[in-house]
């Protein structure tokens, strides 16, 4: 007789398929990742590539800064920072989940149906296939970025300041992949929606370089209340750097980043349960 089992032994379901994703998403990046470094100087070259590519929106700043000696009132440091902070968090994101852009060329072509059979959790391998590792020159060239302006700036810091610059990063990182996810899950009803998802993506993270109040504030609201990718960087950024926040926001805030990614990663793994139920194959 198989025995009866009452639900509270072993993992729950919840955690179960999350080990799983996480396992089937290590699985099919490391088959890429081998595949790249088959080829070791054309991955070198293409990282190098990518690097010098988003170097050039930093170049752009200090063509500005060679004309004037502050931009709306912050200088280069100060911009260095946000910009550090901003590409790196998103160079995270994107180096994880910068495959999610492709779903909808997928589900046009049909070839999703193929990870539908497979036994493995279907957001993993769509955010897994062919898993770019040469981004990480993205996340390199912010880095650099970010570590020079911590070495430029005068800051006085303290315990709490010098936290908030790892929680940005991770926080600015959890919002950006919740933003890939819910841009993906849209992708399911629009199928050509690669573009809307990038504007969201790439244009947020153009966006958050430079400081709040170079921009009107209904888009400042926009970003802050709507789509909050303010707290990925300009609201603990401007803690740290000890400027006003914008819209006249209480202190406080600069510490929400963790709840707004926590909220906002439920809600996009709600969008995205929702959109790979409504998914009736190709042609439907």
């Amino acid at each position: 007789m198989t025995p009866v089992r009452d639900g509270r032994s072993g993992p729950r379901p919840g955690f179960s398929q999350a080990r799983e994703g996480l396992r089937a998403y290590r699985l099919i990046s490391a088959m890429w990742i081998r595949s790249l470094m088959a080829y070791r100087v054309s991955f070198a070259m293409t990282a190098l590539g990518n690097f010098a590519v988003t170097a050039f929106d930093f170049v752009a700043i200090l063509l500005m800064f060679s004309q004037v000696d502050r931009l709306s009132g912050y200088s280069l440091a100060e911009i260095a920072f946000l910009y550090g902070a901003s590409c790196a968090a998103f160079g995270l994101a994107d180096l994880a989940l910068g495959s999610m852009d492709r779903l909808g060329r997928r589900v046009r072509d049909g070839t999703l149906d193929t990870l539908l059979v497979r036994p493995a959790p279907v957001l993993a391998q769509v955010a897994a296939d062919r898993f770019g590792l040469h981004r990480i020159g993205r996340l390199a060239q912010g880095a650099l970025v970010l570590a020079y302006a911590l070495v430029v700036l005068d800051i006085d810091w303290t315990p709490l300041k010098v936290l908030m610059v790892p929680l940005m990063l991770i926080c600015g990182a959890g919002i950006f992949a919740a933003v890939f996810v819910g841009g993906a899950a849209f992708q399911f009803v629009a199928q050509d929606a690669a573009e809307v998802q990038n504007a969201f993506t790439y244009g947020g993270t153009t966006l958050l370089q430079y400081p709040p109040t170079v921009f009107a504030k209904d888009l400042v609201r926009g970003v802050t209340f709507v789509l909050p990718l303010a707290f990925v960087n300009w609201l603990p950024a401007l803690y740290v750097l000890g400027r006003p926040y914008p819209l006249d926001l209480p202190t406080w805030v600069a510490f929400t980043p963790p709840l707004v990614a926590a909220a906002l990663l439920a809600l996009a793994g709600v969008v995205w349960r929702t959109g790979l139920r409504s998914y009736r194959s190709t042609g439907s």
